[in-house]
């Protein structure tokens, strides 16, 4: 009797602790059930979010081009074009909202085309003693110029750090570019390595593209302090004009069409050739919400003879296309003593007729951490 009750417990313990084990991997897999479908979900979402975005850019680009098409050129979205998806009537998918924002990059100090005087100005005006500006001015053209001799500082010799390396000779490419050049990183970089001000003023004011005029109805107040054009009360006078504000509050935002037209506003006879009024590079900044998600879509756009890339090569990259090169010719004189039986079969391909120039794209997509009932 007291063997049947033993062997009678010992099955209920299994099967208790098989129970148990069941209920374990049962709430794992729900558990890894739900991860699975929230991150598939969260894929759907991106996807259409991302559709609906380039969507919206096809959009602004047929209503940029409509616009320069009649006023011949872009100068500013007073112009009308501030509000393209509301003018093309366009709308995102059902439960999504669109946001389009404008920045005139051109609107900036072109890098490629600043010289040793325009930022020193630039630099002076953000405080900085007659000495740190030349310093930091010469440091900056001595990592982009070729034969650069500054006139404050000996040369530095990137060569010699712990992890040597050299400096490219040509314009910078990514701002994060100047934590490498010396006397610069620390301006623009703190001991822990993160931004400064100066750094968020530079990215304000410099743009690293390839123009000739900066746009003068970018209204920045830097950049016509780099290029010694008026002073406070005069570069006050250009940003209330444009914005629509204060002595211009009733009159509304305008722009400029010449450079003529703001030479009385700014107290100068004559308009530095560096100043212009038509846009020749343009950021656009898209943003489709769709609940707790959003997806950011930023595009630089340039016209026909606007803005293009930096295109000069740096002097490593010189060094190497010189030895390909010298390869390629090595290859070819090979080549030349066979016969060359392969016909011209290449068919031509079509040219895509683009109103604009697409210089930089970028995307990414914000997911909150909030749970639903939490954000209700």
């Amino acid at each position: 009797m007291i063997l049947r009750r033993s062997i009678r417990g010992s099955v209920l313990v299994v099967v208790l602790v098989t129970l148990m084990f069941a209920t374990f991997a049962l709430v794992a897999f729900v558990q890894k059930a739900h991860t699975d479908l929230v991150v598939a979900s969260r894929e759907a979402i991106s996807r259409n979010l991302r559709q609906d975005a380039y969507s919206a850019l096809e959009v602004v680009v047929a209503v940029l081009a409509e616009f320069r098409t009649a006023g011949q050129s872009l100068r500013s979205p007073s112009e009308g074009w501030d509000q393209p998806l509301e003018f093309a009537g366009w709308t995102p998918g059902e439960g999504r909202t669109a946001q389009v924002e404008f920045e005139d990059e051109s609107g900036k100090l072109s890098l490629p085309h600043a010289d040793r005087a325009t930022l020193i100005n630039l630099f002076r005006s953000w405080s900085l003693s007659d000495a740190d500006a030349e310093r930091l001015t010469d440091a900056l053209l001595d990592w982009m110029k070729k034969d650069f001799v500054p006139g404050t500082l000996q040369l530095t010799s990137y060569d010699r750090a712990n992890l040597p390396y050299h400096a490219p000779k040509r314009s910078l490419r990514s701002y994060r570019e100047l934590a490498a050049i010396d006397v610069a990183r620390d301006f623009f970089f703190d001991r822990e390595g993160l931004p400064t001000e100066y750094y968020q003023r530079f990215v304000d004011a410099v743009s690293l593209f390839d123009f000739s005029k900066s746009n003068l109805n970018g209204g920045r107040t830097d950049v016509l302090a780099a290029l010694g054009v008026g002073d406070e009360t005069s570069s006050q006078t250009v940003r209330e004009y444009l914005s629509g504000r204060g002595s211009y509050a009733q009159s509304g935002a305008r722009y400029f069409r010449s450079v003529e037209d703001a030479a009385g506003l700014l107290g100068a006879g004559r308009v530095p050739d560096a100043l212009g009024t038509e846009i020749n590079a343009l950021r656009v900044r898209i943003t489709i919400t769709q609940g707790l998600t959003q997806f950011h879509l930023t595009a630089v756009l340039a016209p026909p003879e606007g803005a293009k890339l930096v295109e000069e090569k740096s002097v490593v990259e010189e060094a190497s296309s010189s030895r390909s090169n010298r390869s390629a010719a090595r290859d070819e004189d090979e080549d030349d003593d066979e016969d060359d039986d392969s016909g011209d079969g290449s068919a031509s391909s079509k040219k895509l007729n683009y109103p604009f120039t697409l210089l930089e794209i970028q995307e990414n997509i914000e997911i909150s951490t909030r749970s639903e009932d939490a954000s209700a």
